[in-house]
């Protein structure tokens, strides 16, 4: 079980993923065609309600043109 602390921080990098998928005009569809990520989960990563691993932070990062830093600087 998480703790309400680690549920802020899973919303405050879903809010983040989503203005850096936004800032490059993509849809959760058009992100998961550019990665190996589902869209349904990118769905519920960007609503904080999926813990994701290191490996999701690097194919996030590689569909939206970045470094995964950029990814982790929220």
């Amino acid at each position: 079980m998480i703790s309400e602390t680690q549920k802020e921080i899973l919303l405050e990098f879903g809010n983040h993923l989503e203005t850096l998928r936004k800032s490059k005009k993509l849809s959760f569809r058009k992100l998961a065609l550019n990665c190996d990520i589902d869209y349904s989960d990118i769905k519920k990563i960007e609503k904080g309600e999926k813990n994701i691993t290191f490996l999701t932070i690097i194919e996030l990062a590689k569909g939206l043109g970045l470094k995964p830093k950029d990814i982790l600087d929220f």
